[in-house]
């Protein structure tokens, strides 16, 4: 359960409060979206932003998976360099992503817009299946619901 499930009379505020101290401990935190009638579920970073780096979603992975993905580019995003729009990278023991920036950063990364405003950055990790195809190329293979791509595909600087 999630922290608001489990205090069901918590406000936004004291969500966003909670969301700062994981923040600051941590350096960002993952937040997920429950899969819901229409839409898979999702998750985003939110705290790359203050550190001058994109917010990272990935769309379609049940939500611990994404919480492991974001978390682990995250931190190369910290640590590194924020991914070019287009670039691709095999993961170790995963599947290769690539990144897309986000067509609409303020539709998608609600709490941290909610914390760094409408104009921050945003990319999505798009991951390929397990035979290395990706969701806009045909016979892609994904749970319910796919993974929907929030923006366009841009070729790798």
């Amino acid at each position: 359960m999630c922290i608001r499930c489990d205090n069901p009379t918590m406000t936004h505020e004291q969500y966003l409060a909670h969301l700062t101290v994981l923040i600051g401990r941590h350096g960002w935190a993952v937040q997920g979206v429950e899969r819901d009638r229409a839409h898979p579920p999702w998750a985003y970073t939110v705290g790359l932003s203050g550190l001058g780096k994109p917010e990272l979603v990935v769309t379609g992975l049940p939500l611990t998976r994404a919480a492991e993905l974001l978390n682990s580019v995250a931190w190369h995003v910290v640590h590194d360099r924020a991914p070019a729009a287009g670039e691709q990278i095999p993961l170790i023991d995963g599947p290769v992503i690539e990144f897309v920036r986000l067509a609409q950063p303020d539709v998608h990364l609600c709490c941290a817009v909610d914390l760094y405003g409408p104009a921050l950055q945003g990319m999505q990790v798009v991951w390929a299946d397990d035979r290395g195809r990706w969701p806009w190329q045909v016979g892609f293979r994904c749970g319910r619901g796919g993974q929907p791509v929030l923006g366009p595909r841009e070729a790798a600087a």
